[in-house]
């Protein structure tokens, strides 16, 4: 514990992405009332999304977005910039539920994903896109075999999959806990994270969107035929609403059963020495996670530090989304020494940064979109942490549903049937705990037990 204590205690605790001097300057808060065709509540990447396709499907539309922080403040900012094309939590996973949709499923999702770069190069968003693919790895000897079934499945659906033995994956990246490998080079990739929200803020503003940061709403009701919405210093008057507020407390009072909002922990090292990059290989600089339950997931960033995070998943009582609750001494220390034993060849080197984001899981792990107020407002959220290519998939389909426009993604099975929702409390954490208990008790046994064997029967999202 002292070696984790030593090496985490000059991390700031701020994200890694955002903590730069070249951040774009703020726009104003709203003061006074205004109207709009389109309000968009959040400015993570479902918001920023939304309001530039809005715009480039009709330039005559006035679209407002409103973030009560800053751009990229949320998730959107605060994740380890991995970027997949999957929409249903991985084929496993889309297989078990919608198997007959499945091949759609995947054909929308390499779409979203082939257009995000497109987009990204024709506007020349320095986000730092490299469709590199990863590795994930097997730690336990019963996660072997598992993931030789995992290639075979990634390589049934088309995807460019290969499975590594040991002296395999360890001659790639070399750890002393590697028991095997997957090498997946298709349908995933690296970037920035901040710098895609802030080059589609440019490309948001670009296209006439009027972006308000600072500016939280307290509120929206119908007002007459359109509906009202509130901010501390003024308030909107729109025809449609497109909330895309993922994990924080959701305006929209139903939304709080079926989201959970989760703690999700990075840590950030000092960057690598050659001699230190040198003793762990990573030529191809992949993202990596391992393949429990409870994994973790880390990549190298461009001036060569590690990205360590995942793992200590943590609900607290309530839905509570303090910012208090963005540092946890427990589970960065926890992380630190986890970090080092997968690495033992680092000893000795140091975290810069530590900090702790928000994720928006849904029963099932895939995203909720509806409508509410009459059609006048429309929701995205529940990505589950892998909205980074999604929420433009979700973004589109509100925008869909905001125009009673029925598409081949309106009538998917995944936007015409809600999840499970979650029981409320006193009943949802002690939930929450017992099931990660179990998944705990699975990943350490490699046996499914009893509990978790009943939650896939409801499609619950643990057989990813």
């Amino acid at each position: 514990m002292s070696s984790a204590n030593d090496a985490l205690s000059d991390a700031a605790p701020i994200p890694f992405w955002t903590d730069r001097q070249d951040a774009p300057p703020m726009c104003s808060p709203l003061i006074g009332q205004i109207s709009a065709d389109l309000v968009i509540i959040g400015g993570g990447l479902t918001g920023l999304w939304a309001a530039i396709s809005a715009r480039e499907a009709d330039p005559s539309r006035s679209v407002v977005l409103l973030e009560a922080k800053s751009i990229a403040f949320g998730a959107s900012g605060r994740n380890g910039g991995f970027i997949s094309e999957s929409l249903t939590h991985g084929i496993a996973h889309g297989l078990a539920i919608w198997p007959v949709e499945l091949e759609t499923l995947l054909r929308m999702g390499r779409e979203n994903l082939a257009d995000i770069a497109k987009f990204i190069e024709a506007e020349r968003i320095d986000a730092g896109l490299r469709l590199c693919g990863k590795t994930a790895v097997a730690t336990k000897p019963h996660q072997v075999d598992q993931l030789r079934q995992s290639t075979k499945l990634h390589q049934r659906f088309g995807e460019d999959a290969s499975f590594l033995d040991v002296e395999q994956v360890r001659a790639d990246v070399d750890s002393p806990t590697y028991l095997a490998g997957m090498r997946l080079r298709s349908g995933s990739g690296l970037l920035d994270p901040a710098m895609l929200c802030w080059g589609l803020k440019r490309a948001a503003l670009t296209r006439g969107v009027l972006i308000h940061e600072t500016t939280e709403v307290t509120g929206v009701k119908i007002s007459g035929s359109g509906l009202a919405v509130r901010t501390p210093l003024g308030a909107v008057r729109a025809r449609q609403v497109l909330l895309a507020t993922n994990a924080y407390p959701p305006l929209l009072r139903r939304l709080r059963s079926w989201v959970l909002p989760i703690y999700d922990h990075v840590l950030v090292t000092e960057p690598l020495s050659s001699t230190q990059l040198t003793d762990i290989g990573w030529l191809e600089n992949q993202g990596m996670t391992d393949s429990g339950n409870q994994f973790h997931y880390y990549r190298r960033t461009p001036d060569d530090r590690i990205l360590w995070g995942g793992y200590d998943a943590v609900y607290y009582f309530g839905n509570q989304t303090s910012a208090a609750r963005e540092q946890r001494d427990r589970s960065h220390q926890l992380l630190a020494n986890q970090f080092f034993d997968t690495f033992p060849q680092l000893r000795g080197l140091r975290f810069t940064h530590r900090w702790a984001g928000l994720i928006d899981s849904t029963s099932r792990f895939t995203p909720l979109i509806g409508t509410a107020l009459d059609g006048r407002m429309a929701y995205s959220v529940g990505y589950t942490g892998l909205g980074v290519a999604a929420s433009r998939f979700g973004a589109l389909t509100a925008l869909d549903l905001l125009a009673a426009r029925s598409t081949e993604r309106t009538r998917l099975t995944l936007v015409q049937k809600k999840p499970m929702r979650f029981p409320p409390e006193p009943l949802r954490y002690p939930t929450v705990q017992f099931t990660r208990a179990a998944l705990a008790r699975e990943d350490r046994t490699g046996k499914r037990g009893r509990w978790l064997r009943v939650l896939d029967r409801f499609g619950v999202g643990f057989n990813s």
